[in-house]
């Protein structure tokens, strides 16, 4: 009984350096972090397809993070950009830095691929662009009409993806989620990270070592 007690003020005071090594002190540090003058803040459509990304459970396969350190070179050889530093992901909650890479990095997908047309066909059917692609389909972000409106999108599909005699048009929830792709551009310099690569012997501008 005698040797429960420092037993259990040695596990306590255990718990409670790791929760302020771990936890307190990471999160006090990034609080006081301000986002660079190059980030914005979401537009409410942007939030908006924010939500669908993260509802759509897309940071299991994506990460937002490019590497830094001798990851960076191969990571900016694939057009994902410099390393990614706190400050991108000021306002971010929660955030989607991802564990896996079953699909590329999208930290800086909308400045990559900008154009609204791709990526609704994408998310109608991605085999109608890669027809190697495991990415799942999202179809229920969409409908399929017999005659588009004036105010519509209509998804540009291949003859063996469009329903018979129909349209397939965008819902809202596709064009938040797209405008959400096009807001990811970290592509601002950031001090120190880029002179770091450049260090390296390695060409930021066209994403190759020199």
């Amino acid at each position: 009984m005698n040797r429960l007690l420092p037993l259990a003020i040695g596990a306590i005071a255990i718990l409670a350096s790791a929760t302020l090594m771990l936890v307190i002190l990471p999160g006090i540090q990034i609080n006081q972090q301000k986002p660079s003058e190059q980030l914005q803040p979401y537009t409410a459509q942007e939030q908006a397809g924010r939500d669908q990304y993260v509802s759509l459970g897309c940071v299991y396969c994506h990460s937002q993070q490019p590497r830094s350190g001798s990851q960076t070179l191969a990571d900016a050889a694939h057009g994902w950009g410099r390393a990614s530093v706190g400050s991108d992901y000021h306002y971010d909650a929660p955030h989607q830095l991802g564990t896996m890479r079953t699909g590329p990095d999208l930290l800086n997908v909308g400045a990559r691929l900008p154009s609204v047309e791709w990526h609704l066909t994408h998310l109608y059917q991605p085999r109608s662009i890669f027809d190697w692609s495991i990415m799942p389909a999202y179809p229920f972000l969409f409908e399929a009409k017999d005659q588009a409106s004036p105010e519509d999108i209509v998804v540009k599909l291949p003859a063996e993806y469009r329903p018979d005699g129909k349209v397939v048009v965008a819902k809202q929830e596709a064009l938040d989620l797209v405008a959400y792709l096009q807001s990811l551009k970290r592509t601002y310099p950031v001090e120190g990270e880029l002179s770091s690569i450049r260090d390296q012997g390695f060409d930021t501008s066209k994403g190759e070592r020199k």
